[in-house]
């Protein structure tokens, strides 16, 4: 009825070396994805998911929900994609959101800066590590157009001084820190050319990732597709904190469709032009970001990469648990921290290799302007280090820019315990004579005045005591203001209760790079055949469940197969039969690459005894039990319940036979 079960259930994965070739011929060949529009012949950065891809995407989707939106308590949204130039010229995209660009000056091939100095600099450390009979894996990329092998950067032989080699390296590892002039004085200094054609590239101009679109036939309202969900939420905040019943914290979350006109996609899934995000808008008091779960998360070790290591051209990591790197202000604060603990937990329940993940902290150059702290989530892949989730502090930046556009105040009111006195400096205008001295002016001026802050205020009331005139801009226009139409007064209020903008700690998860990193790390070649490759997806984010292998097509198999289908699908797993002719053996080999982790095999006996045998995927071990035992054995293993470890003890191993 089926094999013998292996001696052992260890597994050896590392036999065989990683291959990408070969990850991304099983890929295609299976169809988990494949190049959008492909006979048409494609377009760069645009892909389809397959049955698998997306079943694997859906279940990744359903933890992510699981493991933040219910287990956090947060507040689901779906906000539209198509997004009003406005919203997005207030947040800074439509000014800021910018990749720095070169061209090929002859071919006008365009390059991202940052990824082409990258390239070239990493392959000239390869052919200085070959020079020096240091011997590499090549990785290779297939293009499945082609059916051929192409690099990136071709390697040549050369050494290099030990001192250009340590120069590389610092580049390399501050790549990120560097403005557009720097960047194009680095292609300069290092004679960064075109790899394909050896020509020269242009100086790097900025380039602006958003797709802009007209929304209406009459093509007045100007909009882009959205390049994040992030402006969404914080358009609706009033509206959240209402249904939250105007208390913080909370968080709100979305798992949609986002936009990058990406300047060169490469790399698969990982730089592409259309991608789905899930991401968390975690509202904070800004005078209090302790998390009341915190304990529970703070002696998780994790990998981190802080800034100043960075800067200084190092790639050290400090292991250190997530209470300590936040008692030392390495994290900023707890609430950041534990969404930084969480984010692993996340990671690590769906496949990713703990050894290959790390916490890069944003330097100094990277960070927004009115971030407090920002932390990227990096996989290790066959490309390099891949940014999957940013979890940054963004402060009240967000909600303060348009609450100051729309005028419409987006704060929390908490109600104080005890009454404050407080004092303000207060501008008053005598609009009898305001309004007829600057005719049209008047208002913007008045709104200009009553914008000022504190400090501001402060300084203009001891201007205008002392010279009985200030100047005040407005709408790109200096006024001066005489005392007579204008009084600044310190004033002294009674508060009973405390208005704040709240401060967001955002995490954002790219689910394609994820996706594409967790295959990565669950591919491996069984020991005794290379060929066989097989994918380790963990149960719970598996596309299919269970393969179901009838010992035959014989029509004696047809009622039972039924059945155990129907079981199955009651029991909510997703399962998969394979009645075809080939072997035993081949139809749970080309379902293990499929990632597909159990299987259940009929023959003439399951029909008798109403038994039949499961197979774990990895190891290749078999129980055996009745019908219902097996299924609510898998249904355990797959809700993550238990492990294969605890499970295979429940049912007694199959030893290659069974009494008819």
């Amino acid at each position: 009825m089926a094999t013998a079960v292996p001696a052992s259930t260890v597994v050896n994965k590392t036999t065989h070396p990683f291959e990408r070739a070969a990850l991304d011929g099983l890929l295609i060949r299976r169809f988990f994805f494949c190049p959008a529009f492909e006979i048409y012949g494609g377009v760069k950065g645009l892909y389809d998911y397959g049955p698998p891809g997306s079943s694997l995407q859906a279940n990744i989707i359903d933890l992510w929900r699981k493991h933040f939106i219910i287990e956090e308590e947060m507040l689901e949204l779906d906000t539209t994609i198509m997004t009003l130039s406005d919203v997005l010229k207030t947040s800074g995209h439509v000014d800021k959101f910018t990749d720095w660009m070169v061209k090929d000056v002859k071919t006008n091939e365009v390059f991202r800066a940052d990824h082409l100095i990258e390239g070239v600099l990493e392959a000239r450390l390869k052919g200085d590590k070959e020079a020096r009979g240091i011997v590499e894996d090549e990785v290779e990329e297939e293009d499945p157009k082609k059916k051929k092998s192409k690099k990136k950067v071709k390697s040549t032989a050369v050494k290099l001084e030990d001192t250009v080699v340590a120069e590389y390296d610092s580049i390399l590892a501050k790549i990120d820190n560097y403005t557009g002039k720097e960047l194009g004085e680095l292609i300069r200094e290092h004679k960064i050319v075109s790899p394909d054609t050896g020509n020269e590239v242009t100086e790097p101009v900025e380039f602006n990732l958003m797709f802009d679109t007209n929304i209406g036939p009459t093509g007045q309202i100007k909009g882009y597709l959205r390049p994040e969900t992030a402006q969404g939420h914080f358009v609706n905040f009033n509206r959240l904190l209402e249904f939250n019943n105007g208390r913080v914290p909370f968080a709100s979350a979305q798992i949609g469709r986002s936009f990058r006109n990406e300047i060169s996609p490469r790399s698969g899934l990982l730089r592409v032009r259309e991608f789905t995000m899930a991401e968390i808008e975690h509202y904070v008091d800004p005078d209090d970001k302790a998390h009341d779960r915190f304990e529970q998360v703070k002696d998780i070790k994790l990998r981190l990469l802080p800034k100043d290591v960075q800067s200084a051209g190092k790639t050290d990591l400090s292991e250190v648990t997530i209470g300590e790197a936040v008692a030392s202000k390495m994290v900023d604060n707890e609430t950041l921290g534990y969404f930084i603990a969480r984010i692993f937990l996340f990671l690590t329940k769906i496949g990713i290799n703990p050894e290959r993940l790390r916490f890069r902290q944003h330097m100094a150059n990277e960070m927004a302007h009115y971030a407090a702290d920002c932390w990227d989530a990096e996989i290790d892949t066959s490309y390099g280090w891949i940014e999957c989730v940013g979890c940054a502090d963004r402060s009240a930046y967000d909600l303060t820019v348009h609450s100051k556009k729309t005028d419409t105040k987006l704060v929390v009111r908490q109600a104080l315990k005890e009454t404050k006195v407080v004092e303000r400096w207060v501008p008053t205008v005598d609009k009898k004579q305001f309004g007829p001295r600057y005719k049209k002016d008047a208002r913007v001026l008045e709104e200009a005045i009553l914008a000022l802050d504190e400090v501001k205020l402060q300084a203009l009331a001891t201007e205008l005591e002392q010279k009985q005139v200030v100047k005040i801009a407005a709408n790109g226009t200096e006024f001066e203001v005489k005392s007579d139409v204008l009084s600044i007064q310190l004033t002294t209020f009674r508060e009973s209760v405390r208005e704040f903008t709240p401060n967001v700690i955002e995490p954002s998860f790219g689910i394609g790079r994820i996706l594409y990193s967790l295959l990565e790390h669950s591919y491996w070649a069984r020991e005794d055949d290379v060929n066989r490759g097989v994918l380790s997806l963990p149960p719970v984010v598996a596309p299919i469940k269970v393969l179901i292998v009838p010992l035959s097509n014989n029509s004696d198999f047809r009622p039972l197969v039924k059945e155990i289908s129907q079981k199955l699908r009651s029991a909510g797993l997703a399962s998969r039969v394979d009645d075809s002719s080939a072997s035993i053996g081949k139809r749970y080999s080309r379902n293990d690459e499929l990632g597909t982790p159990f299987g259940v095999t009929l023959d003439f006996a399951s029909i008798k005894n109403g038994t039949m045998t499961l197979r774990e995927r990895d190891t290749m071990f078999q129980v055996i039990g009745k019908f219902d035992e097996v299924i609510a054995l898998v249904q355990d293993l797959c809700s993550g319940a238990i492990t294969w470890e605890e499970g295979m003890k429940r049912l007694p191993r199959y030893d290659g036979d069974q009494d008819i």
